[in-house]
């Protein structure tokens, strides 16, 4: 059969297009608990990045021994459970390292460390095994390297645009995880189903089942309110809690690890001070018509805003557009012809606009180190 002939090259294309993928959803890992700045970003891409040297030379040398296809498949295998137990420890585990080191650049590398490293160590292996079980005469071994690379490689871009264009914002954090567990193990099988195939079969049908579980509980955590959703940009939690001090019950949507939305379930009165400052600009320009907000969020201050001022127009620059969807879901956003939302990159439409406005407010913000 031609699948079997081509078998290596399957494996070391899907292999490079999990390894990007488990790269990229790590960031929505870690973002929660870490945010998204530099520090992360560069924890995460380093961690992988050794990972996977060490994951190559550890490949090498096993392949020089024992050049078999079993040994290929249990590789594989393992790195399904590897990315399978991801799932279970990470919040356990973020949550321990973001209440015991303050220090973010520490803590990030090592969550990149515990959660990332195994996987990524395994799934570097695949490459120089493969390899080693392709080549069968050295006058071609060097067509036969770059070929094999070249194919991980371009598993490894379609991996990107694949995930960060369709599977993150579709599936999620935890049901991708699982989607990756599960195309490690089918690989696994197909190289070799005579090894270990019903401890394959098992772990198959163990992760099926957190697919399920994880759905009903995205049920149940919905009912009880908290949201947990993965957008284009960001990966945002919302949910209410009982405000220390006032004893008042609070809706904050939570955009990675930051507040960038509060709201009183019982009244339309602005949550965070600062948003109370932004009523100065009546202060120094009294007679403002039309004006701009740069970043939505859960739209606290432009429904303030439409309510203190009815003769005043506000536009909002709010780069995500399931945020609004968000907002007019659970924090009373509503349509209003004195608003105007444009869903782009701030910098980009304050480039472009012609525009012109008495009053613009800046709420674009994110952590001290952003990338």
């Amino acid at each position: 059969m031609k699948i079997h002939k081509y078998i290596l090259e399957i494996t070391v294309f899907l292999c490079g297009a999990v390894v990007m993928t488990f790269e990229l959803v790590g960031s929505r890992v870690l973002g929660p608990y870490f945010g998204t700045s530099i520090f992360v970003w560069t924890s995460l891409i380093g961690i992988i990045l050794g990972s996977l040297s060490l994951g190559y030379y550890l490949g090498g040398k096993i392949a020089d021994k024992n050049p078999k296809l079993n040994y290929l498949s249990f590789i594989i295998f393992l790195s399904s459970i590897s990315i399978g137990l991801t799932i279970p420890i990470k919040d356990p585990l973020l949550i321990i390292l973001q209440t015991n080191l303050t220090d973010i650049r520490i803590a990030s590398v090592f969550a990149s460390f515990i959660l990332f490293s195994p996987t990524s160590v395994l799934l570097g292996m695949v490459s120089p095994y493969a390899v080693k079980l392709k080549i069968d005469n050295l006058n071609t071994s060097g067509s036969i390297v770059g070929n094999l690379y070249a194919i991980s490689t371009t598993g490894s871009i379609v991996g990107t645009f694949l995930s960060g264009f369709y599977l993150i914002p579709q599936f999620g954090t935890n049901k991708l995880l699982i989607l990756l567990s599960v195309t490690l193990i089918i690989i696994s099988l197909t190289i070799f189903a005579k090894q270990f195939i019903k401890i394959k079969l098992f772990t198959l049908i163990i992760i099926l089942f957190g697919w399920i579980m994880i759905s009903d509980s995205n049920v149940i955590f919905k009912k009880n309110g908290f949201i947990d959703i993965d957008t284009a940009y960001n990966r945002i939690w919302i949910y209410d809690y009982n405000a220390a001090g006032i004893n008042r019950l609070v809706r904050i949507m939570k955009i990675n690890n930051e507040n960038h939305s509060s709201m009183f379930i019982d009244s339309d009165e602005l949550v965070n001070e600062y948003t109370k400052y932004y009523h100065l600009a009546k202060h120094f320009n009294p007679n403002f018509k039309k004006t701009l907000m740069l970043g939505g969020g859960g739209y606290s201050y432009p429904k303030d805003f439409l309510s203190k001022y009815p003769g005043a127009l506000i536009d909002v620059i709010e780069i995500d557009p399931m945020v609004t969807i968000l907002a007019k879901k659970y924090f009373n956003l509503k349509e209003n012809s004195r608003l105007k939302i444009y869903h782009e990159d701030a910098r980009v439409y304050l480039n472009k606009t012609q525009e012109k406005y008495d009053v613009i407010f800046g709420d674009a913000f994110t952590s001290h180190y952003s990338l």
